[in-house]
């Protein structure tokens, strides 16, 4: 295994990054560059011919879901402390002027500016931000009657194949919108060095300046943040990825109530397990979660977690060997790294008690683990 291809964290558990040949971009729009972002009122609504809305009892036409929403979707333009500005997307979440966008399109602003389709222009106050599931909630003082809000829906109910739209500011293209489907459920990505994880992949066209928009159902609802593209140019290529709408209904009411939310942290690092893994260590399966290395003074270290102790080579590199293999969760199997995030980030708080089912030389065992809280960044 090449060690430059494990992302060895110490935030949650653990995760595998494969290098590509293309690499995930967030997707605000930097307006350092040249181009033109001046568009600030006209309407752009694209779509592709050949896609249609599902006919499902509730489902609107493109034309009228766009309708419904076209006043709920805003731009954000941020003046940043490292010099120039930059620009994203979001949404009206609720009556008192709270709106959802994305941590990447906020931070590091000194100024944030949000423009509705109809031009008008107001400031905005930061009321807060979880970096981990990159969303924020900024604040915009105006009356309940001149804000509409946008219902969240549930992203648990969503299929592959389920028709879904995405309403952004592209390159400063206010109001556009693009018509895809969900192309994959469970996505994880580590473009920040930690693993975002049950994230939702969609083939509607996002670029920069998408960032913090919604995808919507053909219901009009949230189901999705849409956060970021696989590119090998830049621009979309047909691979996004959204924040679920149950993601964002945990973290938002937890920012806009304290401005922070706090994530389950277990303190070990490691690895799937492969088939050269298993053949060193005696598995009888290729499959659960090896921890490398476990962090001090952490739940993991609490509990008697135990790491790697024996460095071998596997398949031409090294690796530590003879730790544990985690292979289920409160009675959930965990094949994969994945499995236990999800479990996780779905279900679990700092404080919770988890029971972990745990391969330690050759035996089976169940260990008990207090989460703790993941340490801010």
């Amino acid at each position: 295994m090449n060690t430059k291809n494990v992302l060895a964290i110490t935030l949650l558990l653990a995760v595998v990054f494969s290098a590509g040949v293309a690499s995930w971009q967030f997707i605000v729009q930097n307006n350092n560059t040249n181009r033109s972002s001046t568009d600030a009122i006209t309407t752009t609504v694209t779509s592709t011919v050949t896609k249609t809305a599902s006919n499902n009892i509730g489902d609107l036409s493109p034309v009228d879901l766009f309708k419904k929403v076209e006043s709920s979707v805003v731009a954000i333009t941020v003046t940043l402390a490292a010099g120039g500005s930059a620009q994203g997307s979001g949404f009206v979440y609720n009556d008192q002027g709270n709106i959802v966008t994305n941590n990447h399109v906020i931070d590091g602003a000194t100024d944030i500016t949000v423009t509705f389709l109809n031009g008008e222009s107001v400031k905005a106050s930061l009321v807060g931000k979880d970096a981990y599931a990159d969303l924020a909630v900024i604040k915009v003082d105006l009356s309940s009657d001149e804000l509409k809000s946008i219902t969240l829906g549930n992203s648990s109910s969503l299929q592959i194949g389920e028709t879904v739209v995405a309403i952004g500011n592209p390159f400063g293209l206010s109001g556009s919108m693009t018509l895809g489907i969900v192309s994959q459920l469970g996505r994880s990505s580590t473009e920040q060095g930690f693993p975002m994880i049950d994230l939702i992949q969609t083939d509607a066209a996002v670029n920069p300046g998408n960032s913090g928009g919604p995808l919507l159902n053909m219901k009009g609802e949230v189901i999705g943040v849409n956060t970021m593209i696989l590119s090998n140019a830049g621009g979309s290529e047909g691979v996004g990825l959204a924040i679920p709408s149950n993601t964002i209904s945990r973290v938002v009411d937890s920012l806009i109530k304290t401005g922070s939310y706090k994530h389950a942290y277990v303190g070990i690092q490691g690895t799937d397990v492969t088939p050269g893994i298993a053949d060193a260590m005696g598995l009888s399966e290729s499959k659960g979660f090896l921890i490398l290395q476990i962090t001090q003074g952490t739940a993991a270290e609490q509990a008697g977690l135990r790491g790697g102790n024996k460095q071998v080579t596997i398949d031409g590199y090294p690796i530590n060997v003879g730790g544990d293999v985690i292979v289920g969760i409160n009675n959930v199997e965990v094949r994969k790294l994945n499995d236990l995030l999800l479990y996780t980030e779905r279900f679990m708080q700092p404080g919770d008690t988890i029971t972990l089912k745990v391969i330690r030389d050759g035996a089976t065992i169940s260990v008990s683990v207090t989460l703790g809280e993941r340490p801010p960044l």
